[in-house]
Parts: structure tokens; sequence; C-alpha cells
């Protein structure tokens, strides 16, 4: 149970098209990508599910060599037809007017030759283009890769391409209307999709930016994959600033030996010699995204020290690639490091999850000391830094994705994209409140309310405990384009989010403490934070729901059984029901192994927080969501949950996506999903 709003991926989602161009005659099949809002949307002035898929969604961002301009790409959804189309802007770090570079698709912009050109990506082809826009062409060589990085000299380029080792069943009986798997080990399947027998490998080639040569697999015959699964995140993957070697990210372990281990290592590949080294051999836990310093003699990265703790502190680590030590760099810091960056050979920059909201924080090599250089109720991170320039990705609960323009002197951000100013502009947003209450044991909760637009203070409103997933996950100012906090406000509901014990964020002890104690104090925490809220004045203690997904949705089907009357409706999305079925039927066994504190037939303590032992108590309507795709946690982790209920006669509804999996990312689905989810609340709670 990862975070459940895995922003890499969702963005990764939207830019595969859903469906495909049809012939110029049948026009009115033909997607307009019309999402100005309409008169009655401008009139009701508040988010709807509908409007929600009008939004502009960003994507990547890079920066240019000289820190000037930064180009980013906004994919745009056609609600009817379901298309998606992604496109490539760019503008002035000082903001202004954008300037739309392509009009026939285009993603994954990345600048080279000094800032003069730009490399995309279109119908899994590779193109250049001048750096007005003008002057695209196709580079031959390559195709239907996943990802490219050119290299700083502009010579070389890596793509990651999946390449196909085994044979299926199909293909060894030589019988192609066959439909069966045969599996011999562990890991046949992950997260959303099957085994196919092929894997993400590196694949080096030289580059005149007109052609690309001497494709080579530095990967060749490995049945292992770079990036890793299931992100498959190609800044896991770095070149040296001479373009020389490459540093890259891979977990060298199969099957049942992958499916209960989270060591992941870095190597460090020369592409001169072909000679590879572990830089991180020893560690037993993740080790990820490598970035080299500007002269190229370190490496930076992110490092868990114990194996099969996917939630262990990441720590930042330093390489020295001459002496071949390792030096952990922020010790002492107890939060958890991200999207490193270097600021010349001896200063690095990170992103961090930090007491509810995520700023941006630098050290030095020494690492004697962290010093936070942004405030603000918002996330930031992503971020790129180029000439002393920074630009980040700028999110809070009432801003979707913009960028925006770091000052590094003064810590302050300045917003440099309005991609939604129209909507923005239309609608009314509520009031985001931090609140800290205390629980039982005298622990301070740190959580954020969300309030109705145009709330008032004298009347009484209906009020929703968020649960959040993960469980070891951060809730800060994240932005859901379905699990929003806004469009729930706008329904008529103050919906309140406690950053409860588990969630990251608050330091390592306080995110370390769920494991193994999944009914404890976490959910004391959340009665505790309910029975704050239901003292406010402007809340109706008699008309309060919770809700909530992955580990949120366990946390529903376990509240169901020890509530105590205080909620009158749940809805669950993709829980765990039942510790023991998920335990056989789940793949990232290193996950349960660690949490559950083992399996199930070692008879452990910590299974007596399974929700399906206290399905006597539950009396309270439930609304249960799933996909058929979820292998992370099994879709009938969820018909054991629903089955349960209607056996119990507690009025209950399952929503059943047979093409989703731990997400609902298909437009319509996703509406459908927010109709049942408005349609059960208002029935039970206004």
């Amino acid at each position: 149970m990862k975070k459940y709003f895995l922003l890499l991926l969702l963005v990764a989602l939207l830019f595969v098209s859903s469906c495909k161009q049809q012939p110029p005659a049948v026009k009115e099949a033909m997607p307009q990508f019309n999402n100005q809002l309409t008169a009655e949307e401008k009139a009701g002035g508040v988010m709807t599910p509908e409007i929600m898929w009008k939004f502009g969604r960003l994507g990547s961002f890079a920066l240019s060599p000289d820190g000037s301009t930064v180009l980013y790409t906004v994919t745009d959804i056609d609600l009817k037809s379901e298309a998606r189309r992604t496109n490539i802007f760019k503008t002035a770090i000082n903001g202004g007017n954008s300037t739309q570079l392509t009009t026939e698709g285009g993603s994954s912009p990345q600048w080279f030759n000094n800032g003069k050109s730009i490399a995309l990506v279109n119908k899994g082809k590779l193109f250049t283009m001048n750096s007005d826009g003008s002057g695209t062409k196709e580079i031959s060589g390559i195709s239907d890769f996943d990802a490219f990085n050119v290299s700083p000299d502009g010579g070389k380029i890596f793509f990651t391409k999946r390449i196909k080792l085994d044979q299926t069943a199909n293909e060894k009986h030589n019988l192609p209307k066959a439909n069966v798997r045969i599996i011999n080990d562990l890991m046949f399947r992950h997260w959303n999709y099957w085994s196919d027998f092929s894997y993400s490998h590196i694949l080096v080639a030289s580059f005149n930016g007109s052609t690309v040569t001497d494709l080579k697999d530095i990967m060749d015959g490995q049945r292992f994959e770079s990036p890793t699964a299931p992100y498959f995140d190609e800044t896991e993957i770095a070149w040296a600033p001479d373009g020389k070697s490459i540093a890259y990210t891979c977990k060298k372990l199969y099957g049942k030996a992958d499916a209960v281990s989270t060591n992941s290592d870095i190597y460090l590949f020369n592409l001169e010699t072909g000679k590879e080294i572990n830089i991180t051999d020893g560690n037993k836990g993740y080790d990820r995204y490598p970035v080299f310093s500007p002269d190229g003699s370190k490496i930076a990265y992110q490092s868990m020290e114990r194996d099969g703790y996917e939630s262990d502190l990441d720590r930042l680590y330093c390489y020295d690639i001459k002496e071949g030590k390792r030096t952990w760099v922020s010790k002492g810091w107890d939060f958890d490091i991200s999207n490193i960056t270097w600021e010349g050979d001896s200063a690095l920059y990170f992103a961090c999850s930090h007491l509810g909201t995520s700023q941006i924080f630098k050290t030095s090599l020494k690492g004697n000391s962290v010093k936070k250089v942004t405030e603000g109720v918002h996330n930031l991170g992503p971020f790129t830094l180029k000439s002393g320039v920074m630009v980040s990705e700028l999110t809070s609960m009432s801003m979707a994705p913009e960028l925006s323009l770091v000052d590094l002197k003064n810590g302050s951000v300045n917003k440099i994209t309005s991609i939604n100013k129209t909507i923005y502009d239309n609608i009314k947003m509520g009031k985001v409140e931090e609140k800290h209450t205390k629980t039982k044991d005298n622990m301070d909760i740190q959580m954020w309310v969300i309030y109705p637009p145009d709330f008032d203070a004298a009347k009484k409103y209906p009020a929703l405990l968020f649960c959040e997933g993960g469980p070891q996950s951060s809730l800060d100012q994240f932005w859901s384009y379905r699990w929003n906090m806004q469009m729930i406000a706008a329904k008529g509901y103050i919906v309140f989010a406690p950053n409860r014990r588990g969630v990251a964020g608050f330091g390592q002890a306080w995110k370390e403490q769920i494991s193994g104690d999944y009914g404890g104090k976490n959910m004391q925490d959340y009665l505790d934070a309910t029975d704050a809220m239901a003292k406010e004045t402007y809340v109706d203690a008699k008309r309060m729901g919770a809700v909530g997904a992955s580990y949120g949705g366990f946390s529903i089907f376990y509240l169901a059984g020890i509530h105590q009357g205080r909620y009158k409706a749940f809805i669950a999305h993709a829980g765990v029901f039942n510790f023991e079925s998920e335990y056989g039927a789940t793949e990232e066994i290193w996950f349960p192994n660690k949490d559950y504190s083992g399996p199930y037939w070692k008879n452990l303590p910590s299974y007596k927080f399974s929700p399906h032992l206290m399905v006597e108590k539950w009396n309270t309507p439930i609304l249960i969501i799933t996909g058929a795709n979820d292998f992370r946690i099994p879709y009938t982790q969820s018909l054991e949950a629903f089955t349960a209920a209607q056996l119990h006669n507690v009025p209950s509804r399952l929503l059943f996506f047979e093409d989703e999996c731990h997400w609902v990312t298909k437009p319509q689905n996703s509406i459908i999903w927010q109709r049942e989810f408005f349609e059960w609340l208002d029935k039970y709670l206004k």
C-alpha cells in the first residue's frame, strides 16, 4: 500500500492516448478538446467532477542551460471521447505569456545543443526542433522506446526500452490462440500488469542531432529492469557530465527474492571500457536516484538502510568515485530526502515532506546542518536548478500543479505559469486551515481542514474524516484529480485530514510506529480528531462520515467495527479487508512481511487487526470501490467486504471497475466514481 497518490505514475498515464484518430469524414467523432466552462458551470461557481476534467494538466518541464526559459507540457482531456492531447509550451522564468511550441503533440522536452535545440517525443518517436518550435524533424534509428535523455555533451543519448527475453506459453507451445500463463516463480504480476517476460533496459547510442547510431544495450541478457518497477522513473538513471559513464538504479533480484526484498543498488557503467561497479554494494535497502556532481567526481543519491522496508528513512548519501567512499551526508536529519540537486560541487538542495507541507532544503557535503529554504502552505517539487536559477512545481489543496520560480536568497516562491487561470477566475475555493488537537496519549496531531466555499460559521455542516493511504505516505498540500479536497468541500462538506501516526513528514519514529499496529494508535488518532471536530459549533456531529483509499480503505473497514456511532456513512476504496487472504494474493511480499510482521501462518499478534474479524459490529452504510486490475490490493478484498456487509444486512453498495487498477484513471469511469461517491454521502449525511 504505497502512497495512494502516485503522481509520477499518474502523469505517465496521462501521456498514453486511449483512442485512435478517426478518419476526417467522421467529423462528429473527432475530439474537440473544448474545455471552456459552460455558462451553467460559471453560474454554479464551484468545483464539479466535470470541471475537474477541464483542467490542463502540467507534465514534465525542463529549464534552459542559461536558466532563462522553461519548457513544460500540458495535457488536455476530452471527456466525451476520452482522448488525451499533450503539447509543449515555453515561458520566461520571470513569467508573462507562455508560447505554445507544438500543436500536433509533443512530450518529454529536453534542451540540447547549448539550449539552441529541443528534443521531444511524439507517438513513440524522437523529434528535434529549434528553440522557437520551428524546424521539427524526426530522428532516425530508434522508435517505440519509453524514455530518453541526451548526454550533457550532446554526443550520446540513452533510451529505455522493453526487451523480450523469454517465451510466453503461446510461443513455447506454438499455439497462438491459447490464453494461459505458465508461472514458476513469484512476482509474476506487479501493481497493474502481468509479466510478459520483457524487461526495461537501458540502450545507449551515438547522437548527432539527426540520427541515432551504434545502439547498445548495456544490460544485454539481464532479466532485471532499469528504471525499476512499478514506477519506471527515468530519473533513476543519470549521465556523467563528460558523457562517458552512466549511473543507473537496478534491483538485480528475480522471482521470490525480488518479491521479499527492497534491495536495489546503483551501478556505475563506463561506456568506454564496459566495466561496471556497484557503488552501493552492502547496503540492503533501496538505493535510488543517482545525481552526478558538476565536476563528475561524486554521485549523490537516496538510500534506505533496511531490506524489506519500503518506508525506511530516505537518506542523502554521496559516493566519491575516485576514493570509492560513501558518506551519509544527511546524518541526523529525521525526514525523507527527495529530488537531490547539486549547487556547485559541495552543496546540495533537496525537497522534503515536512510537518504537513513539502519544502526545499539545503545542506553541504559536510552535512553539519540543514537549512530550510522555503516556507508556505504549499508543496514544492520536483524542481530543477540551472545557472543559479531554480524552477519548481508548485501545488496546494487549492491549486493544481503550476511552475514557480524559487528565489534562493530569500526563499520566496513566485508562480510563473497560469495553466488554469480561466477556471480559477470562475469558481470559488474553500478556505484551507491548519489545526492541531491532542490525542488520548497527549500527542499533538496536525490536520488540514477544508471548508466549503462561502462557509458560514453560524451554520452547521456535515463533516468527513479523510483517511490517508500509504500507510507511510505524506499528507501535505497535495492536489488530486479524484480525491480532490476542494470538490468535496464544494458539495457542502467540511473535510478534516489528520496527520495520524504512520504518515511521513513528522519524523521517522512517528512514521514507523504504525508497522504491526494497524488497529492501534493511528486509529485512536482518527477517533480523537473526529471527537475534536464534533465539538466545533459549525460541525453537525450527527452527520459525520469517513472516507479513504488504499490504507485509507483499510482504515474505513476497521473504523466500521470500532467507531461506536461516530459516523453515519463510510466509503472505502481499494482497502485491505482480510489480512490472511491479502497476504496470499498480493505481490510485493516485503510489505506485509514488514507491516504485518510476517506471514499469517506464524500466528502473529498483528493479524488481530484484520477488519474481517469485526464484521459482527458493522452497522453503518458503506460504499466499497475496487478495480479488477489492482494486484497490490486485489479486488477480491473488496468483494469479501461487500459480501460480509450484505450478509449482515448493512446498507452497502459495490462499485466495481473492470478496466481500472488501484486508481481510477479513465475520465468517464472517474466521473461515475465521483457521482456515486457524492450520491452515497448525500443520501446518508444530508
